[in-house]
């Protein structure tokens, strides 16, 4: 009984002593070695962070690329990660092969590359071509996660429904969606957090579309504590998002 106790600990501990290190950081004015504490406090990181006019149009243009990414990569995903995961096909391994590359190369050449493309359709710098990219990376993830919900019993559900009756939609709507809720509930929140943390696509595809990470990259290595500062605003809806999940998962079917 003890084991997953201190298993518990260890992994709380593991996320609260960064999380303090942080913000410990960005409420830090003056910081000296060796002293293991700030010897003044005060909030310069937040006024230099958020002093000018960027971190809010940053913070909606990233979250308005997670989620739009997010909802295209569950319904492209959906047929994709049926059709895997019920093993329809005799030869997988050229789909999985095709899906992973765009994760083989980093992030900043797979953006170059799009670049090109977005060039031709006009939509490079453009809040669209930004979700684009962001779907390319962030697709992969979404179907390998969402193929592992899809089995013998979601099948079996879905022909009782059928033999009771239900229509197409009703099936969808009363069965499959609710016996898949914890898988689509986790493949949301990876593909939230991947897309919310592009920093190479973003910057390659869409550099007039300030993300917040290409926001604070400058800042890590100019301003630490300003630094720090819009790492909590880059925290703050991740970890929303990971709460929003974790009540999904629990919510009745």
């Amino acid at each position: 009984m003890r084991r997953p106790s201190t298993a518990v600990a260890i992994a709380g501990a593991l996320f609260v002593l960064p999380l303090a290190a942080l913000i410990a950081r960005a409420f830090a004015d003056v910081w000296r070695a060796p002293a293991l504490l700030p010897q003044r406090w005060g909030w310069r990181g937040f006024d230099a962070a958020f002093s000018g006019d960027d971190a809010a149009p940053a913070l909606l243009t990233s979250l308005g690329a997670g989620l739009a990414t997010t909802l295209l990569a569950l319904v492209l995903a959906w047929p994709a990660a049926r059709v895997l995961g019920e093993r329809r096909l005799r030869h997988p391994a050229p789909v999985f092969l095709l899906l992973a590359m765009p994760l083989l190369v980093p992030p900043y050449a797979v953006g170059l590359g799009l670049s090109e493309w977005f060039l031709r359709l006009g939509v490079t710098g453009a809040p669209a071509g930004l979700v684009l990219a962001h779907l390319v990376v962030v697709l992969p993830y979404t179907v390998l996660l969402m193929l592992s919900g899809f089995g013998p019993e979601v099948r079996g559900l879905e022909e009782m429904a059928r033999a009771a009756g239900l229509s197409g939609v009703e099936r969808l709507r009363w069965v499959t969606v609710p016996a898949l809720r914890p898988t689509l509930a986790a493949a949301a929140l990876v593909s939230f957090l991947v897309s919310w943390s592009q920093y190479g696509t973003s910057l390659a595809v869409a550099p007039e579309q300030a993300t917040l990470p290409v926001l604070l990259l400058p800042f890590v290595g100019a301003d630490p504590q300003a630094a720090a500062a819009l790492s909590l605003l880059f925290l703050a809806p991740a970890l929303l998002a990971l709460l929003a999940t974790v009540r999904a998962m629990r919510a009745p079917a």
